[in-house]
């Protein structure tokens, strides 16, 4: 409904409150039950009271507040107005044969009940209640920005309004919905839309802004994060529209701006049924589970209803903190927790022969580029060697599905990190076509918070009081929130029928010196004022950009529009092996020329001489 037509009701409603109150008054004083005995000789007198009306009505600007945020200020103005019609009244019923002061009274009783009661008798109660329970002085207040003019932003401005705790002074509102600026929503005005963020914030002195949109797309809500973290107040947003409509919008339930909300991208939505069918049941295996990705694919599955979750880890102390975790959580879990190499092929074909596990997911890998470019026989060890001794135990033992959590740096790869897990990728197509395991990759980028991240690197850099270093200022990467990497690592077991590379639309890359900027902000400093960003140059094996897909690849969509496939690729298997049985006979004789050797049986590979 736009402001026109609002006003206009507002008008209609007023003009019927002034004329029933007329009605109802003469009916009463006069009773007379004849419509030309009551309009005869004074019906001009009404239609005089309806201009009085509406001229103190516009005055007051109260046809352009927004009727359902009504506030105290909105009622006094109506109060105001009120009281300019009955003095009005008054004034005609001193003219010769007009009112008595028995008709005067009772119109004026009818007309405050009516005009009310048609405005806003309900906001009328809760605001004067509220009203009297606000204590302390404004300038004692925070000043506070809201964006967003609706539900979500109303709450919050009423709960700032009423609240005896909360030191709150809403001051302005901001709205992309032209047809409120200007209004106001209980006395708060909605000044302008929500990019001039910067502007308004220094005209109104603003201390904090809330970002009450729980609606609006990701991309439209890290826009505004993005304007609001220029404007150096502290900025917090209220949850996610499935979290609002659950519990509504409060000042408790706003979280300060994380670097999620500045992806810009919406979040990966899976199907929970078809999860649901594939895992519920059955016996699900998860090597390298207590890493960042291996343990959040734990807690996912764990709600999943499995007959028995494996977790398989060479690090104890990682498995134990999830064993711990998922005990709490789930304490009818039929739990197994195993330390072992997934190097060991003997312990790994123990494993698969005793437990039987219907899935597994392979997670177990060294992924530190910087670090396995000077140690790349470990990468060959860790990464090809085990992949191969896990993929052929699932093949030999029947596995139903092997997922290999794969990345986008193993793409043209520039590094032995990426190299060896192309050299992955190639191995689960090999081993698809000898067994009847369904064997897939999911190929996606950086995740956010995870082990040996940008993210925890810089958090601590700022801690530290700088510098953050970035390796150089032009350098992209895309980026995932663990959960949502995960949860298209489940989907893609979902729709895996063999040989597949699962790829992920991931949206617009991130540049690092912009999510170095904005991390700087969100810690309340000024990049390079009062933390530096220091350019160091990149590190070996590091490249500007990644890449989802090798040009050999095509894409092929799935169900799910930002999950693509990637087309598997003809791979001579007689060569393949005899490369990997050679990667792994020098690995161990720890040669110097891995790299060289990694580069035959990954053309793409582009080694980095540095």
């Amino acid at each position: 409904m736009n402001k026109h037509l609002k006003r206009a009701l507002l008008i209609i409603a007023d003009f019927l409150s002034i004329t029933l109150a007329y009605f109802l008054s003469s009916l009463i004083v006069s009773r007379t039950e004849s419509f030309t005995g009551i309009i005869s000789g004074t019906w001009y007198y009404l239609l005089a009271m309806m201009g009085v009306m509406y001229l103190a009505y516009s005055l007051l600007r109260l046809y352009d507040c927004v009727i359902r945020y009504v506030g105290f200020v909105e009622i006094v103005k109506t109060i105001i107005g009120i009281f300019i019609v009955i003095v009005a009244t008054v004034i005609f019923s001193l003219i010769p044969n007009s009112f008595s002061l028995q008709w005067v009274i009772t119109f004026s009783l009818l007309f405050i009940v009516l005009n009310c009661g048609a405005r806003f008798l309900m906001p009328l109660v809760i605001l004067v209640k509220n009203y009297f329970r606000v204590k302390g002085l404004k300038h004692n207040k925070i000043r506070v920005m809201i964006i967003g003019g609706g539900e979500a932003g109303r709450m919050l401005v009423n709960e700032m309004l009423s609240s005896k705790e909360l030191n709150y002074d809403p001051v302005c509102i901001l709205d992309d919905d032209s047809n409120l600026i200007g209004q106001y929503a209980n006395g708060v005005k909605i000044v302008g839309k929500t990019l001039e963020v910067v502007n308004f914030a220094k005209e109104y002195n603003v201390e904090e802004i809330y970002i009450a949109m729980p609606s609006v797309s990701e991309s439209v809500k890290s826009k505004i994060v993005a304007e609001s973290e220029k404007t150096k107040c502290k900025v917090m947003i209220v949850p996610s529209i499935c979290q609002f409509v659950e519990y509504g919008a409060t000042v408790a339930s706003a979280k300060e701006v994380s670097v999620q909300d500045l992806l810009g991208r919406e979040q990966v939505k899976v199907n929970l049924d078809e999860i649901m069918t594939y895992i519920e049941n059955k016996v699900v295996m998860v090597t390298g589970g207590g890493g960042s990705i291996g343990s959040e694919l734990c807690r996912q599955i764990a709600a999943h209803s499995p007959k028995q979750l494996i977790i398989v880890d060479i690090y104890e102390n990682n498995a134990y903190d999830i064993q711990q975790e998922l005990v709490r959580k789930h304490p009818k879990l039929n739990l197994l927790v195993l330390i072992a190499s997934v190097r060991d092929s003997r312990r790994m074909n123990s494993i698969f022969a005793t437990y039987k596990p219907n899935i597994v997911f392979h997670a177990a890998a060294h992924k530190h580029v910087p670090l396995m470019e000077t140690s790349p026989n470990e990468a060959v060890k860790n990464n090809v060697s085990g992949t191969l001794k896990v993929a052929e135990a699932s093949g030999r033992n029947g596995v139903e599905r092997f997922v290999l959590i794969s990345t986008d740096k193993a793409v043209n790869p520039t590094n032995i990190m990426g190299a060896t897990k192309r050299i992955c990728e190639m191995i689960i197509q090999t081993m698809n076509k000898r067994y009847n395991t369904n064997y897939v990759a999911v190929r996606f980028g950086n995740v956010l918070g995870s082990n040996g991240s940008v993210i925890p690197l810089f958090k601590k850099q700022i801690e530290e009081g700088g510098p953050v270093t970035v390796t150089h200022k032009d350098i992209v990467r895309y980026f995932m929130t663990i959960p949502e990497a995960v949860s298209l690592v489940l989907q893609a077991g979902a729709y895996a029928k063999g040989g597949e590379i699962f790829v992920l639309d991931m949206g617009e890359p991130v540049r690092i010196y912009d999510l170095a900027e904005n991390m700087i902000r969100l810690s309340g400093f000024e990049p390079n004022k009062d933390i530096e960003i220091k350019i160091t140059g990149l590190r070996p094996g590091e490249k500007l950009y990644e890449e989802r897909l090798m040009k050999e690849e095509g894409l092929k969509r799935t169900p799910n529009k930002l999950i693509s496939i990637g087309k598997p690729l003809d791979i001579d298997e007689g060569k393949l092996f005899t490369k990997i049985q050679e990667l792994y006979d020098e690995a161990y004789s720890e040669t110097l020329d891995m790299k060289e050797l990694v580069h035959q049986l990954v053309p793409t590979y582009k080694i980095d001489k540095r």
